[in-house]
């Protein structure tokens, strides 16, 4: 066979845990567009409504929040409608959970393929981020839609400003972080499968203790302000609020402690998960 014809791939160890081999990543791109579809396809699978769902469950936890805590509960929304502020909250953090836990899984729910087949291990986390990606852009249409609804009723209760053209910015800083939670977690619980049981509760309790169903304004507890103010999400998710309806406690000082914190969690991520590939079919 002439050298035209021939190929090899060479498979040899990382000199280091924080290197991400970007050309080889590229060259399995077709492997990660085919992870990304399962994703998406199974999700909704011989169901009658399929991808509608995708804008049924912001919808409806809009509504049964506005009936929990605006109706009965009488939290205040800072005078923005009250279906738009928790869908506006809502599609965020939908993004943030579902990237950080279905990447926290990745050693467990793909063990079989690992153990059969090489191709760069980061392709999986990665796949599960696209996924999210294209989820939350399906709810960001809904979002639009039911912004551009009261923002023409001209009632002057939306004020959007020029920060919603770091919205991309904003949507990358939290894919990004909850990838690097989840790259953490997966290489934790290869050894320790306790802590999966622990995180969809522990992703529940952080919501709670996110500006995602009340506005920071209303927040009078010094000891909740101070974890609100390292709670890189709570930046995150007021800058969304504060371009799109101008409400918000949105500081650029938490925009870049934001955006610092994200790297670092990213890269600790990073670092953990390449050092754990390594045995993760003897301690799986």
């Amino acid at each position: 066979m002439s050298d035209k014809n021939s190929w090899s791939v060479e498979i040899y160890p990382v000199k280091s845990h924080l290197k991400i081999d970007f050309k080889t990543l590229w060259s399995y791109k077709d492997l990660l567009v085919m992870f990304v579809k399962r994703d998406i396809v199974t999700v909704y699978k011989q169901t009658i409504l399929g991808p509608i769902w995708f804008f049924i469950q912001p919808i409806m936890t809009s509504f049964i929040f506005m009936f929990v805590f605006s109706d009965i509960a009488k939290i205040s929304t800072d005078g923005i409608p009250n279906l738009l502020f928790y869908l506006n909250g809502l599609i965020i953090w939908n993004f943030f959970s579902e990237s950080f836990i279905m990447t926290s899984d990745t050693f467990f729910s793909n063990s079989n393929i690992f153990s059969k087949v090489y191709f760069p291990r980061l392709i999986l986390p990665l796949s599960k981020l696209v996924s999210g990606i294209l989820k939350f852009s399906i709810q960001f249409a809904l979002f639009i839609a039911v912004w551009l609804y009261y923002l023409f009723k001209n009632d002057g209760l939306l004020n959007p400003n020029y920060l919603i053209f770091i919205t991309p910015f904003l949507i990358i800083l939290i894919g990004l972080i909850g990838l690097g939670f989840g790259l953490i977690v997966s290489s934790i619980t290869r050894k320790y499968r306790d802590l999966k049981f622990f995180i969809n509760f522990a992703v529940q309790l952080t919501m709670y203790l996110t500006p995602v169903i009340y506005p920071v304004s209303q927040i009078t507890s010094n000891n909740l302000k101070l974890l609100l103010k390292f709670n890189p999400l709570s930046h995150l998710i007021e800058a969304f609020k504060f371009s799109f309806l101008g409400k918000g406690a949105f500081t650029f000082n938490g925009l870049m402690y934001s955006f610092l914190f994200t790297l670092t969690v990213l890269f600790i991520g990073i670092f953990y998960f390449n050092k754990a590939e390594k045995d993760f079919i003897d301690t799986i």
